[in-house]
């Protein structure tokens, strides 16, 4: 770590890293009225205290008593007689940064190709090709090989169609989360395996139910709430597990479509059947494990 260089040319070095803004400023001002000459900087999301390279074994010994006792009126006075202000230098990361890095780093790449995918066509619909995008991607008009083999990927095509920003926005938040969880505890063919076994199976169904007007990820999203519920029963120790009140609600959400009651049209049988995907792959996975660990 490089020396800092204060306004007055001495030279300081890093002393102590806190996780509490209050806690380094109070210390800083501490060390500056026992005339060590002190600063604070952000480096990674702590607050690192900066003290006089001539001083450090003094401010070392100072730190020890004081983090054992920050509460002392000794800190405390020293704080409110400082007529100085610790100046807070931020090397840290920005609020979009981080945001970035946090948005990144629980999502993989095939997590985040159906992320962008899906925005990607909800953005080209709002520009005024709603229509276009719906006839070239939405499921067959007729299930017969010729019309398979002519455009496959009508197959997979609604899933990354959405009808409204709420629509696509409750979609991708689950897909971000449970597909990541997924893809980072399992592996990105078996989050390809999931997406691939409850897009075709909710696709198949609701078509067959209700022809080929419809669209979302919800049959899939339903799939990966399935598939990390009961691995999280199956299988604990892969770190994998969804709440039990998440999973009421989910639930619930779905009943209420079958009783329609919701002022939304609801893909019913692509939510089931999606769920029953999920749930299904999770027991072939995990059933056999779990047996042995009972015995």
């Amino acid at each position: 770590m490089a020396h800092f260089t204060s306004s007055s040319s001495e030279s300081l070095e890093p002393l102590v890293s806190v996780t509490q803004h209050n806690i380094a400023l109070l210390f800083s001002n501490y060390l500056n009225s026992q005339n060590i000459e002190s600063a604070v900087q952000v480096e990674d999301q702590k607050f690192v205290i900066f003290c006089q390279h001539d001083k450090y074994e003094l401010a070392r010994e100072i730190f020890d008593d004081f983090i054992n006792n920050p509460q002392d009126e000794k800190y405390q006075q020293a704080a409110w007689s400082s007529g100085t202000t610790t100046k807070i230098v931020n090397n840290g990361p920005s609020f979009l940064s981080t945001f970035k890095q946090q948005f990144l780093a629980q999502a993989g790449l095939v997590t985040l190709s159906v992320f962008v995918l899906c925005w990607l066509v909800y953005l080209g619909s709002i520009l005024g090709w709603q229509r276009n995008i719906f006839n070239e991607i939405h499921f067959f008009t007729a299930l017969t090989y010729a019309q398979f083999f002519d455009n496959p990927f009508r197959l997979l095509g609604p899933v990354f169609f959405h009808f409204s920003l709420l629509h696509i926005a409750f979609n991708t938040m689950w897909w971000w989360q449970l597909g990541g969880s997924i893809e980072q505890m399992m592996g990105k063919a078996e989050l390809i395996q999931l997406f691939l076994l409850s897009a075709i199976l909710s696709n198949v169904g609701q078509f067959l139910v209700s022809g080929p007007n419809f669209g979302g990820l919800s049959g899939v999203v339903y799939g990966v709430v399935g598939y990390v519920w009961w691995a999280g029963w199956l299988a604990p120790e892969k770190g994998l597990n969804l709440s039990k009140p998440i999973v009421g609600f989910l639930l619930f959400w779905l009943l209420l479509g079958f009783v329609d009651v919701l002022p939304v049209n609801m893909a019913n049988t692509a939510h089931l059947l999606g769920l029953v995907s999920g749930c299904f792959l999770a027991w072939f996975r995990f059933a056999n494990q779990a047996k042995r660990s009972l015995k």
